[in-house]
């Protein structure tokens, strides 16, 4: 597996901001929550990056993410809802490229890519 380089400007984010004093995984889990939260400007434009088995979302497939999914069902990855078909479908945030117009949600995002890049886990 291909390491992701460091980047300093993300690594102190995520250790100075989002998981600040985190003492276990549910506080760290819940650090990244609440920093999504803040972060992410619902809705916006992502697209699948990458296939997953519980994902029925295809490479290249154009999706609105329209929030992040309940605190619980984040407790072991961070999921968002996206409009499907008539309803609405929590799908890995990782599974995602993001095509918000804001930098805000668009770099909240790329910590999250780059947190599960390098391997941080809860």
């Amino acid at each position: 597996m291909k390491r992701t380089p460091v980047r300093p400007d993300r690594k102190n984010r995520i250790a100075f901001e989002i998981v600040v004093e985190a003492c276990d995984q549910a506080e760290r889990a819940m650090g990244w929550y609440c920093y999504l939260q803040d972060q992410l400007q619902v809705p916006f434009k992502a697209t699948c990056r990458s296939a997953r088995s519980t994902s029925p979302l295809e490479v290249g497939v154009e999706v609105e993410v329209v929030g992040l999914a309940r605190e619980d069902d984040c407790m072991a990855e961070i999921f968002v809802l996206v409009r499907y078909a008539k309803s609405q479908l929590a799908v890995p945030l990782e599974q995602l490229a993001c095509h918000a117009l804001d930098k805000q949600t668009c770099q909240a995002v790329a910590d999250w890519h780059y947190g599960v890049a390098r391997g941080y886990d809860y």
